[in-house]
Parts: C-alpha cells; structure tokens; sequence
C-alpha cells in the first residue's frame, strides 16, 4: 500500500469519520440472536389482559413470573387478589388425561371461562374443551373442539341473499325470502302469504328482514347487483399436490359499479308497501340498515355518499313512505365513516353523533326532530378515540382520547368521562403513558394497563368514578431483559416541513453502538393514512426495526402529515395525494436528527416498508432519490388504480381521475436511479400482486437495474424469513458499500 493512502486512512480513523467493519457475519449472528435474548418471555409482570366475570366485580388474569404463569383472581369491591385455582392440581389433572405431562409453570389455558363463585373453569387446552371444578378437583373431558367452518374472506361482499326465518315479536308470523320476495308465514296455520311482488334475479329483496317492535310491519332493502370484480392467483408449489393451482378471490377496485339498495316497508295484515324515493341516498357507496325505531312507527338507515363527502342518518316513515335526514356530515375532502360513532337515545329524541367537523373528533348531541346538534359535547384541539359506554340513567360517556395533555407526547391515551351537557370532564387515568382499559360490567371499576417504549408496563385497579387507584396489580420487570443487553428506543420530536409542527418518531440503535462511529439510516415506513403508525407502548423487540438495527444501522420511523389524530388538517394532507407519504416531513425530521447526532449518515439513508409502505419506500426513490439512496419494497400497492375499493376512494376520491395516475409508481418508474428490490407474495389476497408485476414492467421497459423476489405460497408478507435475510443483505451491499457474509456461514 503506498504511503500516502495509509496516511489517509490513518488520519480517516483518528477522526472517526470512517466506519469500523459494519455488516459481518457477527452483526448477523447478533441480529439474529436478539429475537430470543430480548423475548417478551423475559419481561416478568407484564401483558396483564384482564377479564371481567359477568354480573361481579371479579375478574382474572394471567402473572407471568420467573417460576411460570400463575392464573390470579381479583375481587375489586374487597381488594382481595389470590390464585384462580391450584396449578399443581389441574396440570397433575390433565397430564394424568391427556397421557403427557403437563407442568405447572407452563400450563396456559385458551378460551378460559369462569363461573361467578369461581369453582368452575371452561377451558380449552389441547384442541380439547375440558371443565374443571375447582373444590371437587374434578376435570371432565367435552370433547374435541369442533372444525370451525370457512370463514368468508374479507373482500367478499355480503349478498345478503341467505338468512334464517325471522320470526316476529309476537311469535304469530314468520318472515323469509321465497323466489327474490318477501314472504310471511303464520306460525298458528302454516299459511304463507307474499308481501313483495316484483323481487326478480337482477332485483332481490335482502334476506336480512327487520321486523317492527309490534309485529305489524317487516322492512327489507331491495337490492340491485352488479358484476362482480375477481382477482386470479397461481399458486405455484402447492403443498398437497405437484401442479399449480388456480385461485379466485372476489375483490372490488376503486371505480367498480356497486350494490343499489333500497329500503321497504310492507304492512302484514293489507300487504301495503312503503317504496320510498331514493332522492337523499341516490350516489351509494353503502347503505346500512335499515332498523325500526321504538314505537314502529319509522326505520333508520345511514348513507354514504359514493366519494365519502356526504354520510347521512335517514328516518322513512312508514306512514308516509317520506325520507328526511337526522344527521347529515358533509366535507369538502372526504367524511371519514371509519370513525363513525352513533349512539340513539331512548327517549327516541336524541342521538350523540361523532364528528370532525371543528378539525378534531367530537361528540356532539343531535336533535332528532331538527336534525341539527343541540349542542358539542367534548370539545378542544384533541381527538376522541373511542365511546366505551353511553350511561343514559346518569347522563354520562365514558370514552378514550389523545391530545388532551400539553408538554406530552399528542398520541398517548387516556381515559374519561363526560356528563351529556360537556360538563364533568374527568381523567380516570392521569399517569403518563399509553393506557388500555377495561371496564367492569356495571361500570364502577376499571382496570388501566400503561406504558410507552421506554417505560415498562404498569396495571392497577381503579374506581371508574373518579380514577382513585383501589390497589396496584402489577409492574413489569425487565431487569432479565436488560441484563441481555436490551435498551429502550428513543423518542424523537423535530419539525415538519412546515417549520411548526411537531413531527413524532423513534431511533432504534444497535446494542454495541459508538457514538464515534458513522451509521447508515435506515427508516421503516408504513405512513397509511388512516391510522398513527409509530409505536407508542413498551415492546421488548421490534420485530421491524431491532435486529435490522444490529447490523450496523440507525434505525427510524416517524408518523408525517397524512397520518391521523392529530387534526383533520393534519391529516387532510393525503386527500388525492397519497404521492406525498410524509415523505417531506420524514426527511425534515432526519435531517434534524442527523445535527443532533451527527454520527447518523445521512448521506447513506435506505428506507424499506410493506403495502402501503411497499408503495411509499419506491415512491421514496423515484421522487426523492436525492435523499433515500435505497429501497426495500414488499407487496406495495403500487398503482392506487389497482388496490381495493374502500381504502383507495376514501382518501383518493371518485371518480377515479390523475390524482390515481399522478402518484402511482408504475407511471413513475421511469425515474429510478436508485437501488430497489420489490418482493411479492404470489398468493396476497390484500394487495393484488399485479400491482407488484406491473411495476417490474414498467422498469424492464425503461431499461432499469433492480431486483425481484417473489415468496411462493406467500400472502400479504414483508418477505418472510427468506425476505428478511434478502433485506439485510440488501441494505449491507447498499448502504455500507460491503458484500454481506454468504449464507452458508451463518447458523
């Protein structure tokens, strides 16, 4: 080696500013090792999942202690907390009839059901149901559990063509679908009588039929279908047979013709039909219900307007077959129904409605003969997550929200309750953290898991009152956790790319970090919208950014605008520009992460994600490659055009117009100039995997460099293990410019 460049890499290392050997088949092994060393197995005292008894204050859990998990029960009125049942007992019980053994510190019981004196447990251990009475020690075997039958997949779309006979209050009539009709049978005589008559194949009535509270009308929506959309798949490596096989799944794409509906009511007795017009529910995306109210007198059903601007509560008469609307949600951009939240009161003159319609998610209180609110509930700069339980007898909504504390961290949750006139606002669970909760039967007690990444969990029992604490459950331990080398993530806040707005995100470091080394960035990316991704509770491994960490790498994710609960303008920024991702945020806040901790390189910033952040990392180096110099993108729904219905018209809009075309990465292919590797799953029923091809396509038209992975078998997958290896090795070649260790080397 000549002088001059030993003297330079000399000087290079003095400074720090050259990399000691990142990415060797040691960082590989390590990597690896970390989903065992820092299991969740080693955090004792924690996932207290707590489950109520019906009609006590009792409930149950599971302790998981260094000596095994011990089943305990807790009467909240008395502060008293002892074991469920004897271990030894039951694990001798079942070893002895089961013919294993089973040892007592493993025992672990699914689908457990306890009786209110909590002398008798249902349980299934063994793909068997087994009852066991405590004080008998008297385990009876019920036998194998039955084959569960198919599930229908998620895109299918309900007919509503097959239904049970509904029988009415009374007991005197039945209803049911004869010939696309409605139908009545009395139960007395068996005499059938038709009430519709011009239900045809194209036309049906819905066998989904309301019966009024007295018996005297039924109400059915008459649909009208369209052709259906179905996506094919070739599953190349069958397990049970050599050939491929050919599969279809149903499933709507953004644009596709959809169900008419079309609520009726009809009179028992004179076969009268109430045909309403269709004038306020006339450009469907959906119709819900319809569901008769109180006094028989009127049905409800909602409406969403197809491109989500309109979301109506509707009330026909079934007097006078008129429409007029009780609650009527409109928005220039889109009316997020995901959030919807309704709540009828019984004086049948009320309903508590959800809204963001003052940029923040409220609850206000309608009128129901105005159709206007009487007044707004909660109101403030946060959002309502959920509404656990309207109490009407004492006028009160208990409910979950984030935002509400300053100086804190806008996504954590808590819980509270409101008096129905916005008064009474009260915390049930003021610690720091990101709360769950769950509520006893009647509402006195609840029990309040919380956490973030860098605190362990903590349970304790509350009243439901005031919040008071009764008595402490539970605080984990990770002292194991952390004698393995285990170091919290760190929450990071910088600006957006606004300049004002607080941007939220994680860095996640390798164990053996050094500060005076340089780390390649590489962020995970999952941006929605519809959700805030980043995580907020206490995880002893993350599955997506630790052990990829550990090779050598500074790890990111942050939540940007596009992303939800923190304000409808906040998140309004993915309204047709689902091109944007976050990414100018993501890049502010690196940026400013970077000048903080200079040893981030940000000159050598990968990013990677799967579905929406399989499109997002290649729209990350087709439209920003001057910042992210590579990409890991698995099963992306590349190409909107391509993806499912309701997620794409939702925040893209209809009719489907260049807002799809502008962001799609096939259309923008032509612009690579970084390296990128798309990885599919033959069989994902998610994502359709033609949008995955039609990007290799597009790339192999424009004559560009990247490279393909495709999972047999696989679903809708970051790549399995085989993808995670072809990740990290990715990254290595890419990012710190070494050819990774070869596979036989690792074990």
């Amino acid at each position: 080696m000549e002088v001059s460049k030993l003297g330079l890499l000399i000087a290079m290392f003095l400074s720090g500013s050259m990399a000691i050997a990142q990415g060797t088949a040691e960082d590989y092994r390590r990597a690896y090792s970390l989903r065992e060393k820092f299991s969740a197995n080693k955090v004792y005292y924690s996932n207290v999942n707590p489950q109520w008894i019906e009609g006590t204050h009792r409930f149950w859990y599971v302790r998981h202690t260094p000596e095994g998990r011990i089943y305990v029960s807790v009467r909240a009125d008395k502060k008293e907390r002892k074991e469920l049942f004897d271990h030894h007992r039951l694990a001798t019980a079942l070893g002895s009839a089961s013919g294993k053994e089973v040892k007592p510190e493993a025992l672990s019981l699914e689908r457990l059901v306890v009786n209110k004196g909590l002398d008798t447990l249902r349980f299934v251990f063994n793909n068997r149901r087994w009852q066991y009475t405590t004080r008998k020690n008297q385990l009876v075997d019920e036998g194998a559990l039955p084959v569960p039958p198919k599930q229908k997949h998620w895109m299918e779309a309900d007919d509503e063509k097959t239904a049970a006979p509904v029988p009415s209050p009374d007991g005197k009539y039945t209803a049911f679908i004869k010939n696309h009709n409605v139908y009545v049978k009395e139960t007395a005589t068996g005499t059938e009588k038709q009430l519709s008559l011009d239900g045809t194949l194209s036309n049906y009535y819905s066998a989904y039929i309301r019966w009024s509270p007295d018996s005297k009308k039924v109400a059915s929506c008459k649909i009208r279908p369209v052709e259906k959309r179905y996506v094919y798949y070739v599953e190349s490596s069958p397990a049970d047979q050599l050939q491929p096989k050919l599969h279809k799944q149903e499933y709507a794409k953004p644009g596709d013709e959809l169900p008419f509906k079309v609520p009726c009511i009809y009179e028992v007795e004179t076969g009268r039909g109430i045909i309403p017009s269709t004038d306020l529910f006339a450009r469907q995306y959906e119709v819900y219900g319809p569901e008769w109210n109180n006094d028989s007198r009127a049905v409800t059903f909602e409406y969403n307007q197809r491109g989500h601007q309109v979301y109506r509560v509707l009330e026909l008469s079934a007097e006078t077959g008129k429409v007029h609307p009780l609650v009527e949600e409109t928005s220039d951009k889109y009316v997020n129904y995901t959030r919807r939240f309704r709540h009828d009161l019984k004086d049948g003159k009320h309903i508590i409605w959800a809204s963001e319609r003052d940029n923040w998610n409220h609850l206000y209180m309608y009128d129901r003969t105005t159709a206007q609110p009487t007044h707004q509930i909660t109101k403030g700069e946060w959002y309502v997550r959920e509404v656990l339980r309207v109490d009407e007898d004492n006028r009160r909504i208990y409910f979950s929200a984030n935002g509400m504390q300053p100086g804190e961290d806008p996504y954590l949750i808590r819980y509270y309750h409101i008096g129905f006139d916005g008064k009474n606002l009260t915390c049930l669970t003021p610690e720091e953290g990101m709360h769950r909760a769950w509520f006893s039967e009647d509402m006195n007690y609840l029990v309040d898991v919380y956490s973030m990444v860098d605190k362990a969990p903590v349970a304790v029992l509350r009243r439901a009152g005031d919040g008071k604490v009764v008595m402490p459950l539970e605080t984990a331990d990770i002292t194991r956790l952390e004698a393995e080398g285990w170091k919290a993530p760190e929450v990071f806040v910088a600006k957006g790319r606004d300049g004002k707005t607080d941007m939220w995100g994680l860095i996640v470091r390798p164990t053996h970090f050094d500060p005076n080394k340089k780390y390649p960035v590489i962020e995970y990316i999952y941006q929605g919208p519809g959700d805030q991704y980043v995580p907020k509770t206490f995880m002893s491994y993350n599955w997506w950014m630790t052990s990829l960490a550990e090779l050598g790498f500074v790890v990111v994710m942050v939540d940007g605008m596009g992303t939800s609960f923190r304000s409808r303008t906040f998140e309004n920024v993915c309204y047709k520009n689902l091109k944007d991702a976050g990414l100018p945020d993501h890049i502010a806040w690196i940026k400013t992460a970077a000048q903080k901790y200079p040893y981030m390189d940000i000159d050598r910033v990968g990013i990677y994600g799967c579905s929406a952040g399989g499109q997002e990392s290649t729209n990350a180096v087709l439209l920003h490659p001057d910042f992210y110099k590579a990409a890991y993108s698995a099963c992306g729904c590349h190409d909107n055009r391509m993806d499912k219905i309701w997620w794409n018209e939702l925040w893209l809009g209809y009719p489907v117009g260049n807002q799809y075309k502008e962001g799609s990465n096939v259309e923008n292919a032509h612009l690579l100039s970084r390296p990128l590797m798309l990885v599919v799953g033959e069989m994902d029923d998610n994502v359709d995997p033609a949008s995955t091809m039609q990007v290799v396509n597009a790339l192999i038209k424009a004559n560009k460099d990247f490279e393909l992975v495709v999972i047999p078998g696989a679903h809708h997958t970051m790549g399995e293990d085989f993808g995670e290896h072809k990740r990290y090795d990715f990254f290595v070649r890419h990012l710190m410019e070494v050819n990774p260790p070869k596979w036989g080397e690792l074990k």
